[in-house]
């Protein structure tokens, strides 16, 4: 097995998207390949078919590779839960929650044999690997313990390209002095520059690639254009890059607020709402942000009854409230989800040291903490809301506790299995579900935007849309053409020492 490993001068410089590209990239070529990450920490999360966790990036990659995921490509997630505190996720299934000190200290050094495991079952099946690593391989008061970055490049045997966010500043600098940091071995191993997200003058930045290059003697590979890539993002870094993303700001625009909880996990859920023509998304933190908006979206969170807390302090919730009894829309989603109903149950401290909590009231269900976490696949089709009956959907669920609704409450969705999922009310303004990706079916998203159009006499969008299947392969593609036109691939094969593919 051949492998490389990018590596980054910090967090979201790019190096999921980019090895997104390299697994896409390979694959066109004709090479049976596979993403990797050791220690991955993130809130975004991906269920494989085995119903085990892992990172959503490295999920992604696995499907730009039109491979299935395993627990093997990323042995290793962190969860955080609040602070110092992290859900330990290995080989796709709860281990611990841990504060930090004791993961860096008694955990990590029995870690190194479970990533080397996984490391070799891929190995064993895949031709060629592209590794992730993970914030920056120079953070010196963490070295001695970081098994993301240049550990997992020894036990891999990788080359590592280094790649910097120009479009944060200062890419020089952090370069350069991420190289200084390193140790003479580790050193050695970087092959390569890429300088990502460049919005500039080409004829500008050439002088300094040139010095870059001279300084250092490592070449710059390429110099990747900024771009929406369409592709997922992997942490709650990327919330701030939301507000670059295109809106449609012509004609008539639903306003949608996604409140922006403390503990927000897998917001992926919103990314389909930025391709609807005629919705204005807009992510609140405080009452002060709230301006009336036509639809409410709650999210998934690591922590229901805290955020649910925050809500409450913050003013949130009684807006929330006020504006659903007076028309407007609100959806939950799984944590959002149980925040809908009226009471929340934590007999054991499962969650947090909260017994009960009353929920804003909004659907009639309640929510019991149960040890044990639910991680599935899913599929079904819909079967309390009128303005999509019948329609299929699919997703996942990663969510602790069971709710359940109270007499005369009407189920959201009909699972395969053949229970039933969620709660709408009967006005169907309200609704919520443990579905992640709810929003990724578009068909149901545009026909549910639709009804609401309709309600509040707004012309209606074309019901025709695009698959999910359809989009992401069309965003793999364009990715990949995208990063292949500005990259250098026959050096990048060099540097692996990878015969380059016939045409």
């Amino acid at each position: 097995m051949k492998a490389i490993m990018l590596q980054g001068t910090s967090s979201d410089v790019g190096k999921s998207v980019l090895c997104t590209a390299l697994c896409r990239i390979f694959y066109e070529d004709g090479w049976k390949v596979a993403p990797f990450k050791s220690q991955n920490m993130a809130l975004n999360s991906y269920i494989t078919r085995d119903g085990k966790e892992i990172g959503r990036a490295q999920g992604v990659q696995a499907e730009a590779c039109r491979i299935e995921a395993t627990a093997d490509m990323n042995p290793i997630l962190l969860k955080p839960k609040k602070d110092m505190i992290a859900e330990v996720i290995v080989r796709g299934e709860h281990y611990a929650d841990m504060g930090a000190a004791a993961y860096r200290e008694d955990y990590v050094p029995r870690a190194l044999p479970i990533l080397r495991e996984s490391l070799d079952r891929l190995a064993a099946e895949y031709e060629v690997l592209v590794i992730e690593g993970a914030g920056s391989p120079a953070e010196i008061n963490l070295k001695d313990r970081d098994i993301a970055n240049m550990k997992v490049a020894e036990l891999a045997d990788a080359p590592v390209l280094l790649v910097a966010d120009i479009d944060r500043g200062g890419v020089f600098a952090s370069l350069v002095g991420t190289l200084s940091l390193l140790d003479e071995s580790e050193r050695a191993r970087v092959k390569g520059f890429i300088i990502n997200k460049f919005r500039g003058k080409f004829s500008l930045l050439k002088p300094g690639l040139d010095w870059l290059e001279e300084y250092t003697g490592i070449p710059v590979l390429g110099v990747i254009p900024y771009a929406d890539t369409g592709i997922e993002a992997e942490d709650s870094l990327a919330l701030s890059n939301l507000k670059l993303k295109k809106r449609d700001e012509t004609g008539e625009s639903l306003d949608v607020a996604f409140i922006r909880l403390p503990r927000i996990s897998n917001f992926t859920d919103l990314d389909p709402l930025y391709d609807e023509p005629g919705v204005r998304v807009r992510l609140i933190g405080s009452a002060a942000e709230w301006n009336h908006p036509d639809i409410v979206i709650l999210p998934g969170t690591k922590n229901t009854t805290d955020d649910l807390l925050w809500l409450k302090q913050t003013g949130l919730a009684d807006l929330i409230c006020e504006a659903a009894q007076s028309g407007t829309h609100v959806v939950g989603i799984c944590g959002g989800y149980q925040m809908l109903g009226k009471k929340l149950f934590d007999p054991d401290r499962v969650e947090s040291n909260h017994l009960e909590s009353e929920g804003l009231g909004l659907l009639p269900i309640h929510t019991t903490f149960r040890a044990g976490k639910r991680t599935v696949r899913v599929h079904g089709n819909v079967a309390g809301a009128s303005f999509a009956s019948g329609q299929t959907v699919e997703g996942y669920e990663i969510h602790l506790g069971r709710t359940e609704r109270e007499a005369g409450g009407r189920p959201l969705l009909q699972i395969a299995d053949g229970h039933m999922d969620g709660a709408i009310s009967d006005d169907e303004r309200v609704w919520g579900t443990y579905l992640h990706g709810v929003f990724h079916n578009r068909a149901f998203t545009r026909a549910w935007l639709n009804d609401i159009r309709m309600r509040k006499g707004m012309k209606l969008v074309d019901t025709e849309v695009q698959t999910e299947s359809e989009r992401r392969e069309g965003s793999y593609a364009a990715l990949a053409a995208l990063v292949r036109q500005h990259l250098d691939m026959k050096k990048l094969y060099e540097i692996m020492n990878l015969s380059l593919p016939v045409k």
